[in-house]
């Protein structure tokens, strides 16, 4: 007579699918990482890990922050569908109990979507906002300072403009990933037949292919020589699991208060040998 086998102990979910602890199932499903049987799919899997990755640099360094009455302030830009501000507010604003997260968006239908989720789920400091990068910087809905500013995937020069108000609100911290950096390529496309003349450099962005790499690779170049300039502490680094994308590089900045004159000396001399001095009072006007 053949034996029964045990039933196997069901396994915390959290467990099966490697989520954080603390992690809402909930806000997953809602998200649409999760299905809506508590599955997910490799496309979700691989999303999710990248979300992760990031949420490990951004706790270490809310965790860093002085601590103050109403709790830290983190503004996300380019917020798109608020992942990211969604994770953090669920594993760190939650348990913390104080504390704001705004999500700056300039797509109308998925403000009002993350507004009705955050309401849906009781994420009572999470605020959604309809405004570009840098209307937010004048914008009365926001304070006048921000701990921690967050730009991921900021397309070509919205990074700039998470840079300047980031600036603008004395944030102690900024994390960027940047994205499609166009406006570089196009000026050294304006003056490449000059260029290439000028100095034998200009064979790093003579054929199309090479200009918008070299302008992508300069152009975070220079914004980390702004914001060392502008008394941050930079540290580039590469995001692990965002291996589908060439953009994956994190620039992480802090706040020391010690402006680097040396910086801001080799940004303008980077911009004059690249013939980029256009430039220089648009996106790096203190320098």
């Amino acid at each position: 007579m053949s034996k029964t086998k045990p039933a196997a102990k069901s396994q915390d979910p959290a467990q099966q699918l490697d989520l954080r602890p603390g992690q809402s199932i909930e806000l997953l499903k809602a998200l649409h990482i999760l299905t809506r049987e508590g599955k997910i799919n490799q496309d979700s899997r691989r999303k999710l890990k990248q979300v992760y990755h990031l949420y490990q640099f951004i706790e270490k360094l809310l965790k860093e922050l002085p601590p103050s009455a109403n709790g830290p302030t983190l503004a996300d830009h380019g917020a798109g569908k608020s992942y990211l501000g969604f994770i953090v507010y669920d594993l760190f604003f939650k348990a913390l109990g104080q504390g704001t997260i705004y999500g700056i968006e300039t797509r109308s239908e998925l403000v009002a979507s993350s507004q009705a989720l955050a309401q849906h789920l009781g994420f009572e400091r999470m605020q959604f906002l309809n405004l570009s990068v840098a209307e937010s910087v004048r914008s009365t809905a926001l304070p006048d300072q921000i701990d921690v500013v967050t730009g991921l995937h900021a397309c070509d020069t919205a990074t700039d403009d998470a840079i300047a108000f980031g600036l603008a609100k004395r944030a102690k911290v900024m994390v960027l990933v940047p994205c499609c950096q166009a406006e570089l390529a196009r000026v050294l496309n304006q003056h490449k037949a000059l260029n290439l003349q000028r100095t034998p450099l200009a064979e790093l962005w003579r054929h199309p292919l090479h200009t918008r790499e070299m302008g992508s690779q300069l152009t975070n170049v220079l914004r980390c020589l702004y914001l060392e300039a502008m008394g941050y502490q930079v540290t580039v680094t590469e995001l692990v699991g965002w291996e589908h994308s060439m953009k994956n590089e994190l620039i992480l900045a802090k706040y020391t208060g010690q402006k680097k004159a040396n910086s801001a000396q080799r940004l303008r001399e980077l911009l004059k040998e690249f013939g980029l001095e256009s430039l220089a009072e648009t996106r790096y006007p203190a320098c």
